[in-house]
């Protein structure tokens, strides 16, 4: 390939790749529900924009590609909501989603003085779940996604991103 996958930062300017982005990577998460008005497909690219000027958002690159994201925020509870976490199809199953999780974690303990880390998948992602366990996360409940999609609810707490990165 040439190149490798550096992971940084997002700009106002990754906003709209990484709109077409998560339109692609979540076409296979609607498959599973057949539900294709998922949160992640009717989301605006001007609602993104504001994602990526508010939270801890992070994109993956090659070259000049945003080929992976992953958005980050802390609630009132003092826990980071990571959410959105996608890579590009071609280029799944190479450790970028959890180098993703990782900026993500980091970026919101030491810049945003997160406390615990959230996030959930849809019951079944087992790809998404085989991946948030491996890297800490463990579940502790269930939720209805706003799209009606049954939701696990995954967290962590913040000091255990250290021992992931």
């Amino acid at each position: 390939m040439g190149m490798s996958v550096t992971i940084s930062a997002a700009t106002e300017r990754d906003a709209e790749q990484i709109f077409r982005l998560q339109y692609l990577c979540f076409q296979s998460e609607a498959a599973l529900y057949a539900n294709y008005r998922i949160d992640p497909l009717v989301q605006t690219l001007d609602s993104v924009r504001e994602e990526v000027a508010a939270d801890c958002v992070f994109v993956a690159r090659l070259g000049d590609e945003v080929v992976g994201s992953v958005r980050g925020r802390v609630t009132e509870d003092g826990a980071a909501s990571i959410g959105k976490l996608c890579v590009h199809p071609r280029l799944q199953g190479h450790g970028i989603g959890a180098r993703l999780l990782r900026a993500a974690e980091s970026a919101l303990v030491e810049e945003r003085g997160a406390k615990r880390f959230r996030l959930h998948t849809g019951h079944r992602s087992e790809g998404n779940l085989r991946l948030y366990r491996r890297v800490g996360y463990q579940t502790v409940g269930t939720a209805e996604g706003t799209d009606g999609v049954p939701m696990i609810v995954l967290e962590k707490p913040a000091e255990a991103y250290a021992t992931t990165a």
